[in-house]
Order: C-alpha cells, then structure tokens, then sequence
C-alpha cells in the first residue's frame, strides 16, 4: 500500500539506516586498514633492471630491518608495474618515468618516493646488425621493438622527432624484454630501445645508434627509474617506507663506496644476476651505465623535494605532455607534484 503524502517516518529510517552503513563502511575501512597494518605484508613489483638493492632482495634485508613479510612479484614492463599498482596486487614497484606519467594522468593513486637510477647511458637504440640501418634516418619503413608505455619509448618518440622523423614513418611493435631478445635472435625487428640485461647481449650483434643520456643531453628530456608506492599503503605504513628506504640508500652506498669490488665473482653481483637475469660478467658494466642517487640529493630541488618545482615532478609533467601529444595519453594534470613524496628520503642518511 502506498505511503500517504507525510513520509517523514520513512524517510526518518531511511536516514538511519544510510548511516547506519556509513558508520560500518567507515568501520569496515578502519579495520581493513587496522588488519593490513597487523599483518605487516607487503607486495613488491620489480623488473629486470641491474640495479644494487637486489642484493637486498636476496639476502632478505628488508624483512630483517622491518619485521614485514615481503612477496617480490617480476613484472615484464612498467605499464605491468603500474597496472599491478592500480589493482592493488602490489604495493610498491618499480616503473621509468614514463609509465608513472602515464600513469598519474589515468588518476592512479601513487606517488614516486625514491629515484632507483637515473639512466644516462643504461637505456640505448640498437639497430641490428644486417637490417640496414646505420642512422636514426635509416629507421624509417623499419621496425623497432620496445615496451609500450616505458622509458625507452618515449625516449625513442624523442630521438625520432629530434632526428626530423615522423613517428609514423616506423614500424614500433610492443615487445617486454625477453621477447625483444626472442624477436631480434630470429631477425623479426630490425631495431630495440632497451635496458640490461638485453641491451648487453643485443650490442653483441648491434650498433648503438643513441643512448637515453646523449638524447637527454641533446632535447633536455630526462628519463629515471623510480620506486611509487600507493598512497593509501604508505599513509598507513610510514615506518616500513622509512627502514625501506633507508636499505635502498644503504645498497646504493655500498656500490658507490667501493665500485672495483663488484665484480662477476662478488656476492652482490651474483645476487643482481639471479634477480634480473642478466649474466653476472655483464653487471659490472651495466652498473657502471646509471647514476645512483643519495638521499641527500633526492630530498633536493633537482629531484623530490621543492614540490611542483621539483626536477622530477617538472620532468613528468614534460613526460605528460609528449606523451599526451604522441596519443598515449589523454590529458594531463596541472601539477605532477600530487604524485611526488620526498618524506622518506628526507629522513634517510
């Protein structure tokens, strides 16, 4: 039967019990993140980057340090990274610039806490030995294999344009590293943009035609490697991203004290070879190719610190914006420093 016209009863208890279920949804959140907090777990997205804090990885450093179950997940590209992170199957991972662009102009939740490299010569354009191709201008009518969405993409739409090549003129077909080595070995791409461990082993029957640091130097459009956390897990893990951060800086220190010690034979260098794949007579010199950030330097102007100032918030807003002019993106926002947190960093030694 009907309501007659007063409905105030109705409505009385429809109020009441809307919030009601606001009071247990907000419960529900407080216990969601009281749980996660308990549990003291963490997922976290790596790639196959040559980088120090594998080693961390392999001797279990940060479980020790924080008392956190740690799950590392491989991931074959940032775009992987990134998309992990929007659903919430990781915490934490690894991802250029690029893809945390991407990602930031999508609206996903996250922000860059720590600089894992900056890539200099770490990321090249190799043409493949019998493709014909000498010079970015004979990269036109051929195919270039390389991760969507990654550092050495935008950085190859960089050098293309640079070079006064249209895009379009290419063939560029996504490819995660292990299949770019699998396509190149059977002659299917006549050129990559890539990262070790599968630039070392392309350079073996390639020419590099440019590296991430001579484009850099050349149009002012840097490339780095970075760890983003999602923002609701570091507002309620702050501490862990401290001890975190701390073993990140500590891996690092321990490289740049004493680079001539890290060789084929050493325990760090191992550890780097199993976790990325790479053959560990090739870290010493893949290492050699990045630039390892301290945190004193990181908590600076040039990278995290100084907000929407900040070096690394200008270089993805600049990143942004190529890719929303490439058709990678659809638009971009007006300050990438909501994607920036120089907390942790500020607080490492």
């Amino acid at each position: 039967m009907p309501f007659p016209p007063d409905q105030s009863a109705p409505s009385t208890r429809r109020r009441t019990l809307q919030g009601a279920a606001l009071m247990l949804a907000g419960s529900l959140l407080c216990s969601t993140a009281a749980l996660a907090q308990a549990r003291k777990e963490v997922v976290i997205g790596y790639q196959d980057m040559v980088v120090p804090w594998r080693h961390a990885q392999e001797t279990k450093e940060v479980e020790r340090r924080t008392g956190y179950q740690v799950t590392y997940r491989k991931l074959g590209s940032g775009a992987e990274v990134v998309r992990a992170l929007a659903s919430g199957a990781i915490q934490i991972g690894e991802a250029g610039s690029s893809p945390v662009a991407a990602a930031l102009s999508q609206g996903v939740p996250i922000e860059v806490f720590w600089v894992l490299d900056n890539i200099h010569d770490a990321e090249a354009l190799v043409a493949r030995n019998g493709s014909g191709v000498q010079s970015l201008a004979d990269l036109k009518g051929k195919k270039i294999g390389l991760p969507f969405v990654s550092t050495t993409h935008f950085h190859a739409l960089v050098a293309l344009q640079d070079a006064g090549i249209d895009p379009k003129a290419v063939r560029i077909v996504n490819l995660r590293p292990p299949e770019i080595l699998a396509a190149w070995e059977r002659g299917d791409i006549d050129a990559t943009f890539v990262w070790d461990p599968v630039l070392a082993k392309v350079k073996q029957s390639g020419k590099v035609l440019a590296t991430s640091g001579q484009i850099a130097a050349r149009t002012g459009k840097a490339t780095f490697d970075a760890l983003a956390v999602n923002k609701e897990f570091a507002r309620t893990h702050d501490a862990f991203l401290t001890q975190f951060v701390q073993v990140l800086a500590d891996a690092d220190k321990a490289y740049a004290a004493d680079k001539a010690a890290w060789t084929a034979d050493a325990a760090p260098v191992k550890s780097i070879a199993k976790w990325s794949g790479a053959e560990a007579q090739a870290v010493p010199a893949s290492l050699a190719l990045y630039a390892f950030v301290p945190p004193a330097e990181q908590a600076g102007g040039q990278w995290l610190g100084g907000a929407q100032d900040s070096g690394v918030a200008k270089s993805l807003a600049a990143t942004a914006a190529f890719l929303k002019e490439q058709g990678t993106v659809q638009s971009v926002l007006p300050d990438y420093a909501v994607g920036v947190n120089p907390t942790w960093v500020q607080r490492a030694r």
